[in-house]
């Protein structure tokens, strides 16, 4: 009798020490539904936001293809060079016929020349930057459909992790139970060692048997804490010391899904892979048009005089300018070559990316039809073990069975029922 108030001692420790460490952190009840309103907090969330946000910068810089260039300069300068002392003079409006003569036009005074200037140029025609913006475009579009994505990723991340989460409490509720049932175990060997009706080996496997899962239990609360913080981490919690518990279970509920022939061609991240290749082409287009002439319209409205912030004479011109860079050392036709083989690249990247997912649609469905078939086996499954360990734990109370056929039976009924709640877990994933 000594020795069984021992192990139950023994067993009241070591059941405390395994809750001190989820007691030492606070617990928070939490719904998957609360944890996916804060995913917009998620750190990947915001830089794929970020990252949007700089292509429609870049996209809007394109607008200077259609929008005029507008400079404002003012000038201060003093000089006694020949050219430029006549020209400020002539700009200033104040030449005179004395200034004509060759003495002074040689050897002028130093002279003072103020100016202001507004310099405006208008793009008319600049093929290569239209294709640019619709290069930019693509590229905004690409990325919008990219940060769509990534919220859509972090959102199946987040369901997932708090399914392991609802799969880790549910686990260790079938290690308690295990624990239970290997102590219920313990406490009868005990007293059958005691009545001499079996060996000490026999209460030594029992008891190695009830130290095992304790372990496993100690194991599971430790995986069990770092779901939770990954979860933390992944909505971006700014509380801390506390563990995650789930508000509900996994729901063992299989529904027959219609294995219909789908398509992944609409899907958001196949899009953005299209989208990319069309930046792609458009830049190689806009290579291609960078040879044609490019037509622009300027203008300037200048003003002179030779007092410091003074106005006193003022003049403008306007015009318009057809350029024409014909060669330039090859570098032209290399660039459009070489944005060429991107496009081409990019294109052969976009289909094979929609290829494979077709591929690994194909292959969902498939596992899907698998884990319905193997969470239905591992429940019948679950429910013979339970029925074999009643029976064998009936027939051991009478004498007729070996303590290790009761401990493999018990430890077969244990590992079942986790195998059958993994495959709930992997059931559910999959149909996320």
């Amino acid at each position: 009798m000594k020795l069984k108030v021992a192990i139950k001692q023994i067993f009241l420790f070591l059941i405390i020490a395994s809750y001190s460490s989820l007691s030492a952190q606070d617990t928070i009840v939490v719904s998957k539904d609360e944890l996916l309103s804060k995913i917009q907090q998620n750190w990947k969330i915001k830089i794929a936001k970020k990252e949007e946000a700089s292509s429609k910068a870049s996209y809007r810089q394109t607008n200077a293809i259609f929008l005029p260039e507008v400079n404002l300069s003012y000038t201060a300068m003093t000089t006694t060079n020949p050219l430029m002392a006549f020209g400020s003079k002539l700009n200033q409006e104040i030449l005179t016929q004395q200034d004509f003569d060759p003495s002074l036009l040689n050897d002028p005074s130093r002279i003072n020349n103020y100016a202001t200037e507004v310099s405006i140029i208008q793009p008319l025609i600049n093929m290569d930057g239209y294709y640019q913006r619709k290069a930019a475009r693509a590229k905004m579009e690409a990325m919008k459909l990219k940060a769509e994505r990534t919220a859509d990723g972090m959102k199946l991340e987040v369901s997932k992790t708090y399914m392991q989460l609802q799969l880790s409490y549910q686990a260790i509720t079938v290690i308690e139970q295990a624990v239970l049932a290997a102590q219920a175990s313990l406490e009868m060997v005990s007293d059958y060692y005691e009545a001499g009706m079996i060996q000490k080996p026999d209460l030594l496997s029992v008891q190695l048997r009830v130290n095992e899962i304790k372990q496993q239990k100690k194991a599971a609360e430790s995986k069990l804490e770092s779901i939770s913080d990954y979860l933390v981490y992944l909505v971006n919690d700014s509380t801390t010391n506390h563990v995650y518990r789930p508000s509900s279970k996994l729901s063992a509920n299989i529904e027959i899904t219609s294995m219909q022939e789908g398509s992944t061609a609409n899907r958001s991240d196949v899009i953005a892979m299209q989208k990319a290749a069309d930046a792609y082409h458009n830049f190689s287009r806009s290579s291609k048009v960078e040879m044609l002439p490019r037509l622009n319209a300027f203008g300037k409205y200048q003003l002179y005089d030779n007092d410091f912030l003074q106005a006193d004479a003022d003049g403008y011109f306007v015009g318009v300018q057809l350029s024409w860079n014909i060669f330039n050392g090859y570098k032209n036709i290399s660039k459009a070559q070489r944005d060429k083989i991107n496009y081409e690249k990019a294109q052969v990247e976009a289909d094979e990316y929609l290829a494979n997912s077709q591929l690994e649609l194909k292959k969902y469905k498939r596992q899907l039809l698998l884990l319905q078939g193997k969470v239905s086996n591992n429940e019948k499954t679950v429910e013979l073990h339970k029925e074999a360990y009643r029976i064998r734990k009936d027939r051991f109370q009478q004498g007729l069975e070996k303590t290790n056929d009761l401990i493999l039976s018990e430890a077969l009924l244990f590992q079942k029922e986790l195998e059958y709640l993994q495959s709930i877990f992997e059931y559910q994933l999959t149909q996320d």
